[in-house]
């Protein structure tokens, strides 16, 4: 009886080929066929011996049941709509949109509406759920907390969705209560590096000393790169109570450390660090009374020395900046901006900026006083130097550039913003709008809402193509208020083209505003099916 070959024997034939090995089977086998399909014949064969020949491995321990998900349910119309929007999938190609809307731009605004009414996702599409927020991070926070509990506990049975154990949001349902102090400390010390993130989140939130306490037991222990994120959390509920701990942490090993520590020590305008750097700016920035009128007058610091490295001030400038300019932006920007009205003159920050500064130091002054109205939330020196919206290219003396600005715009009020926003459309059209838009608040208000409707009919009747303000007109269908729709109707029709208008461009926007009128409908209709009682 002929010994059946090995599968290695047959794998070593294969890679090897017939032509240099012997096929290891017994010649009468062969039956005339050719050596390579003889070889594919034992191999089938040898594939069926082997899983005939495995022995069954042990059981392992079943997993333990999800969390019960006490929410109450989707609405029957809000869960057909889910699973409408996590079927769609984006169009490839980047060709002509149409009239149709795109649902998965609508997904994370149902989310977010989901979440605002407390409800707890559908189990069966927990999963589907899952694959978008893997493909999609901006969703993943929205996703996560919609999930629920059950996010986590897939998150350990599959390595794909592995990024919902690492995200706060998704684990925050499973800390210990607030009564647990020994399950507390327990996850402390052997959680997992995102459990412990999540963990020190929400004790932030609701005892921020207990937070706090608990991260300066374990502080010099922790990596540098732990320390930084877990130095991050303290942003939420930042008080003076704070200040001894981070004072102490000016001293850490890590630079980045010690310059994010340096950064929330200057947003507590009563830190004593916040009074060393003001007393440090105040020698650098004075009042000019040689001339005829009042002006600033700069005099950078010489040298960089430890006690401003220590406060967090970086030596080395960034490649192309002068040393001077690169360490007074920084002392600027870190100083309490009330340090300025005494310091010059008694003066208002409108007036403050409005002085000239000599030398050539204005750009850089005015800078980093933006940099610092910015971190410190100052509404009065956001609105100095944003100045009137209707201004020649729309900025202040220190709004350098649309960043800067759309950063000075997020210290305002939602509706100072989004008036200020309006009249800076209505001054300077669509074309520089885009970032000042991204930062106004949802949905937009009805003045910014004809604002920017009313620019984009100027563009239409200009007779240019709907595609270079597509970027505003996607900003439209998410942030533009549903209320707005019946607005839309007279700009829906194809108007009559002027002689001088790019061709075919009428019957693009009437497509674009087709569009934009039929995504909002469906946004109104997102949001009756998740209010209770509302949907179909």
């Amino acid at each position: 009886m002929t010994t059946a070959p090995t599968w290695d024997d047959l794998l070593t034939t294969a890679l090897l080929g017939t032509d240099r090995r012997t096929l290891p089977v017994d010649p009468a086998d062969l039956a005339g066929r050719e050596a390579p399909a003889a070889l594919l014949d034992a191999a089938a064969v040898a594939a069926v011996r082997r899983r005939a020949g495995l022995r069954p491995g042990p059981a392992g321990p079943r997993p333990e049941p999800a969390p019960a998900d006490t929410r109450p349910a989707l609405p029957p119309a809000a869960a057909h709509r889910l699973t409408l929007l996590l079927a769609d999938r984006p169009g490839g190609g980047g060709g002509r949109r149409g009239s149709t809307p795109d649902l998965t731009e609508l997904l994370p605004q149902w989310l977010a509406s989901a979440n605002t009414h407390g409800y707890a996702a559908p189990p069966h599409m927990v999963p589907a759920l899952l694959d978008a927020a893997r493909a999609r991070t901006d969703l993943r926070p929205a996703a996560l907390e919609f999930a629920g509990a059950r996010a986590l506990w897939l998150g350990r049975l599959n390595p794909d969705w592995r990024f919902a154990q690492r995200s706060a949001s998704g684990g925050t349902s499973a800390l210990p209560g607030a009564e647990d102090d020994e399950g507390i400390r327990r996850l402390w010390r052997e959680g997992l590096f995102a459990e412990r993130v999540a963990l020190l989140t929400a004790l932030r939130a609701r005892t921020p000393s207990a937070a706090r306490e608990l991260l300066a037991e374990t502080w010099a222990q922790e990596r540098a790169e732990d320390r930084l994120m877990f130095l991050d959390s303290l942003r939420a509920g930042l008080t003076a109570d704070d200040e001894p701990f981070l004072e102490q942490s000016l001293g850490d090993r890590s630079r980045n450390v010690r310059a994010t520590a340096a950064e929330l020590l200057s947003t507590l305008p009563g830190s004593a660090l916040a009074a060393r750097m003001a007393r440090r700016a105040a020698t650098c920035v004075a009042l000019d009374h040689t001339g005829s009128a009042a002006a600033i007058v700069v005099e950078a610091p010489a040298a960089c020395d430890p006690g401003m490295e220590r406060d967090g001030v970086t030596a080395r400038p960034p490649a192309g900046r002068g040393e001077r300019f690169w360490w007074l932006g920084q002392l600027v920007e870190a100083a309490p901006l009330d340090t300025w009205p005494d310091r010059l003159g008694g003066r208002t920050p409108e007036q403050i900026v409005a002085l000239p500064v000599t030398d050539d130091w204005q750009g850089e002054l005015h800078a980093a006083w933006c940099r610092a109205a910015v971190r410190q939330r100052d509404a009065r020196w956001a609105r100095a130097l944003l100045g009137a919206p209707s201004a020649p290219e729309a900025g202040g003396p220190g709004a350098v550039s649309l960043a800067d600005r759309a950063k000075l715009l997020a210290a305002l009020e939602a509706d100072e913003r989004a008036a200020w926003v309006a009249g800076f459309i209505a001054g300077h059209g669509l074309s520089e709008a885009f970032q000042l838009l991204g930062v106004c608040a949802l949905p937009w208000t009805a003045p910014l809402g004809r604002a920017v409707v009313d620019a984009l009919d100027i563009a239409r009747e200009a007779g240019s193509y709907p595609w270079s303000f597509s970027g505003v007109m996607g900003l439209a269908e998410r942030c533009l208020d549903p209320a707005e729709t019946a607005r839309l109707d007279s700009l829906l029709a194809v108007p009559d083209e002027r002689e001088d208008a790019s061709p075919g461009a009428g019957g693009y926007w009437a497509e674009a505003f087709q569009r934009l009128a039929t995504t909002l409908r469906l946004r109104a209709a997102m949001v009756r099916e998740l209010t209770p009682g509302g949907g179909a």
